[in-house]
């Protein structure tokens, strides 16, 4: 059964084009080591009239924007080789945390067993 990694994250709406060309190099290396899929997205609907609202959850300040992104891999073990690899690529560690466009601390990410897929 597959299984994806999902993150939540709140980005300065200033710097989602930086975020983009990041995004872009991450999921070209997620790819390369085995990942089944790589998707990022950016807020556009988010005033929500039920449940919680995007922003309210990812606690987005003014200027900010969410980020919903996800990974998809054959298996749990499958993500755990691959994010193995991707993060010994030198790739990854030459973007760091430092030069991240958000605040690492606020995203929020884990794994997911697939219950349904149509």
């Amino acid at each position: 059964m597959e299984y994806v990694d999902g993150f939540v994250l709140s980005v300065p709406t200033e710097k989602i084009q930086d975020y983009r060309r990041i995004a872009q190099k991450a999921g070209k290396i997620w790819r390369e080591h085995g990942a089944l899929e790589y998707r990022e997205c950016v807020g556009d609907d988010m005033d929500v009239k039920f449940g919680i609202p995007f922003p309210k959850l990812a606690k987005a300040k003014p200027g900010e924007t969410v980020v919903f992104a996800w990974i998809v891999f054959k298996s749990r073990a499958h993500r755990d080789k691959v994010n193995a690899k991707v993060m010994q690529d030198p790739r990854m560690q030459e973007m760091g945390e430092k030069d991240m466009p958000f605040d690492c601390k606020r995203m929020a990410w884990g794994g997911f067993k697939v219950l349904v897929s149509a």
